[in-house]
Order: structure tokens, then sequence, then C-alpha cells
């Protein structure tokens, strides 16, 4: 099966259509799939619900998307460095569900091994727990989170060989694999695609059997919060 395509536009070709769920990768601005998000604009798809632990900010990540208005909805953890994002959220324009990362997370990780639900500590107690189904155990109190399917999964590696065994470089793996997981398609693009055979495999984060398409493209390498310390002699 091949598995290569030569750009972002014709690795989306033929999955895209208004109102999908799409879940991305990218942890702050570390990991994001840049190229496709672009495609994913230049496409015009609209109505799209994203599951992501964050949305970028106002012109790299989900941001573009967002100032385009062709996101209809957010499952996120972190909104704090998107302007855009909160004056969509508080005028009503956007819809918004928060999840705590590492349940955001196991959501994700669950889908993509097939588990519908599960039961957790984080957020009893909370809004978070509102509407949702609480159950004890042991004499401690837990909410049910379900788990996460999307039509697509978007996410960004570091490596791939040709089969889409994928390695991710160190924060972008925060959220890239379980990502990658729980689209019923998954849409990869890397800086660099070796021959398969060349990647050890026990340095492999995820397995090609996760991954159905990639592309290979060059990256911003972004800051989200630029912090230096005055020279002593200064």
């Amino acid at each position: 099966m091949q598995k290569i395509y030569p750009d972002a536009a014709s690795a989306l070709d033929g999955l895209l259509r208004d109102g999908m769920f799409i879940a991305a990768g990218g942890f702050g601005l570390c990991g994001i799939p840049e190229l496709l998000l672009q495609a994913i604009k230049e496409a015009g798809t609209k109505d799209l619900t994203f599951a992501s632990n964050n949305a970028g900010v106002d012109d790299f990540g989900i941001g573009i998307l967002l100032q385009t208005r062709q996101v209809k909805k957010m499952i996120s953890s972190y909104v704090g460095e998107n302007a855009e994002f909160m004056r969509q959220y508080l005028s009503g324009e956007l819809e918004l569900e928060f999840n705590p990362q590492g349940t955001l997370a196991e959501r994700m990780r669950a889908g993509g091994c097939g588990i519908p639900g599960f039961y957790t500590k984080t957020g009893v107690g909370t809004v978070i727990a509102e509407g949702k189904e609480h159950k004890d155990f042991d004499g401690q109190t837990y909410i049910m989170e379900r788990g996460i399917f999307a039509d697509l999964a978007i996410v960004k590696a570091w490596k791939a060989d040709e089969t889409g065994n994928l390695v991710f470089r160190k924060t972008a793996r925060n959220f890239n694999p379980p990502a990658a997981m729980c689209g019923k398609t998954c849409v990869v693009e890397v800086e660099e695609i070796v021959p398969t055979g060349s990647l050890d495999p026990d340095h492999i984060h995820l397995p090609g059997i996760y991954v159905h398409r990639i592309i290979q493209g060059d990256h911003e390498k972004r800051i989200e919060q630029r912090t230096t310390r005055k020279r002593e002699d200064a």
C-alpha cells in the first residue's frame, strides 16, 4: 500500500467534508501539522469540530481556521495564547468543550484502542463533571469520559519510514501519538521520510498500522513566548 503523497492537498484529497470531526496533534506551537491545516484552510472545509490540546495562535495552527470561521467547535485544554479564539468564544460564535490535558490525551488514546469510555477522578466536583455519569470505586468518586473517535487525524512527526512508522521529537510526542490513533484516517506530515528498515524498532513511537498517508515538507520553528535574560555586563 502506497502511503507517500507529494503534498498536503493531495494527501487530504477525498477525505474532507463539511461538519467533520478532526483530531489534531500539537502542544503549544510544537508539533503542529501546519501544512495540513493550511491545506484545510485552502479547501474551504467548514463547520469543523477539532479535538486538540490548543488552537495555536492567531496566525498559526488551528488559529488560521478560526480566522476564516471554518471551525464550529473546539475540544481543548489550553486556549490562552489565541486572542481570536477568546473573542469568538466570548461572543458565542464558537462552541468550546474544555478537557483537562490528561483526560483529553486519554480520550484520544482510548478511541484509538477501541475503548468507548473510562472513569477518572480528574474533574470530580468541578464544572467538568456536570452532566457526566458518576461512579464510586473503593470509596472514591469517578466520572466517566468518552473515548474520542475522529473522522480524521492530522499530526506532525519528525521522521517516518515508507510504511508509516513514526518518530516524534520531545514535546511533539505529547499529543501527536494519541491524536494519530483516534482517527478513522490518519494523515501525517514529517520532516524526513527514510527507507523502510532504517529506523531502530526500539525508537519507533507509533507503528505504521495507524498511519494511512504521509507527506514530507518544510516547517517553521516558532517560539510561543520568547524570554531572555539580561547579560550581566549590560
